[in-house]
């Protein structure tokens, strides 16, 4: 069973990944979209959304010097990004962390263009994916170790060694590949993916758990989108933030032991937004004393 170092206070970095591409501005004006936060008109995603994650995990550490720093006004964050954007036509991923004493450092990543609907609610969670460039999906693995929640899964930090160590167990060798890992916790809960918010299909309750026959799950198949809750240990995500204020999805304990091979579902995070993924279990899994998850005969 895996668990994050704890950190002595001053040692780690908060953290966020987020968006810039020149064309947000004019696509969110051009498609009329009412359901996305305020600011409407920056060329950064859910950029409140990224500033208000990192306060909350200043809070809760106890950084007083980086919360005041975290309440300035959102337009003199996007001040202090755009002087590390190279080229202001072109998207870009930007790595944007703050320490103890309230001090940047951002990195920056080209990407590539893509089609901005995916960014956007209810868009992304139809049928079908947005213009096909969802298809195939990605895989979604389910991780082999379990992991004890703590502040640093709760809250994004530079403390990643269990997501890393997780790709790693799951074979994801680089964030280019099409493929994610979903994290779960010593009950067997789903707490998220190692880079990205998940959502299914509502889940029956306890008493009527899902089987893997494929009649009963077409004659049982929900329409309501749902991510895990904070209570089994995952990140408060700002595309995760974003589904729930807008109504796209709703809280519920999500089981590893519940998942269906090839089963849809969705991820998201601020950089690619929303993107169709299929469920893929390689082996039968379940919780065993030692907390571990081990394959089954």
């Amino acid at each position: 069973m895996a668990s994050s170092s704890n950190s002595d206070s001053g040692s780690f970095q908060l953290l966020s990944s987020l968006r810039f591409d020149p064309s947000l501005p004019e696509t969110v004006a051009g498609l009329g979209i009412q359901a996305y936060p305020a600011p409407n008109d920056s060329p950064y995603y859910l950029l409140a959304y990224h500033r208000d994650r990192l306060a909350k995990a200043a809070i809760h550490f106890g950084w007083q010097r980086t919360v005041d720093v975290l309440q300035k006004d959102i337009a003199d964050l996007a001040t202090l990004f755009n002087a590390s954007i190279p080229d202001k036509t072109q998207p870009w991923r930007l790595r944007i962390e703050i320490d103890v004493d309230g001090v940047w450092a951002i990195s920056v990543q080209p990407i590539a263009p893509c089609s901005l609907l995916r960014l956007f609610l209810p868009h992304a969670l139809g049928s079908g994916g947005v213009d096909g460039l969802d298809s195939p999906p990605w895989r979604l693995y389910v991780d082999s170790q379990a992991i004890v929640p703590s502040a640093f899964t709760t809250h994004k930090t530079s403390v990643r060694d269990d997501y890393t160590a997780a790709r790693a167990r799951a074979g994801i060798l680089s964030l280019q590949d099409p493929a994610e890992v979903l994290v779960v916790n010593p009950d067997g809960e789903i707490m998220e993916g190692s880079i990205s918010t998940p959502y299914f299909r509502s889940r029956p309750s306890d008493a009527e758990l899902w089987t893997a026959s494929p009649d009963k799950q077409d004659a049982r198949a929900p329409t309501e989108w749902v991510t895990p809750p904070l209570s089994s240990g995952g990140n408060a995500g700002t595309t995760r933030r974003y589904a729930l204020v807008y109504g796209i999805c709703v809280e519920q304990v999500v089981r590893a032991d519940q998942l269906i091979d090839g089963e849809e579902c969705w991820l998201s995070n601020g950089v690619r937004g929303f993107i169709r993924a299929a469920v893929v279990l390689r082996k039968k899994e379940s919780v065993e004393s030692n907390n571990t998850f081990e394959s089954s005969s």
